[in-house]
């Protein structure tokens, strides 16, 4: 299971999809609100979350693609049930807060892996936003 904004799908998530499925054999992406997104990036995302999960959802990496807890994710996380969550090389949590908080709803023996980047200036949503970037 993997979280993110995904606000204008690029290389970069796709690498992120990809790596995930390295852990697993079926992978559920966890699409942020709109209002999750702001407290977390401090801006409004580009497109809506109805869209952003839309695109996800048309992945051929994900094999489903919901949308996030407005409140307590962990709760939320415990719906799934993964074996494994993934976080991006650029995610705020630490490996460390999420199986404690993991552990804290019931799920003490999940495995939290970190991801590795791709091509970091190039993959990030702000940088293909605010420059134009060759792909």
């Amino acid at each position: 299971m993997v979280f993110g904004a995904f606000d204008g799908l690029h290389p970069g998530h796709l690498d992120f999809f990809r790596q995930a499925r390295g852990y697993g054999d079926f992978l559920i992406v966890s699409v942020g609100t709109d209002k999750n997104v702001v407290k977390i990036k401090g801006k409004k995302p580009l497109f809506k979350h109805q869209e952003r999960l839309g695109l996800v959802k048309q992945s051929r990496l994900v094999d489903r693609a919901v949308l996030g807890a407005e409140h307590d994710f962990y709760k939320e996380i415990k719906k799934y049930n993964p074996d494994v969550i993934c976080l991006g090389y650029d995610q705020w949590a630490s490996e460390d807060e999420v199986k404690k908080e993991l552990f804290r709803v019931g799920l003490g023996d999940v495995k939290v892996v970190r991801l590795k980047p791709y091509k970091r200036q190039r993959a990030k949503s702000t940088v293909v936003k605010t420059n134009s970037v060759d792909f």
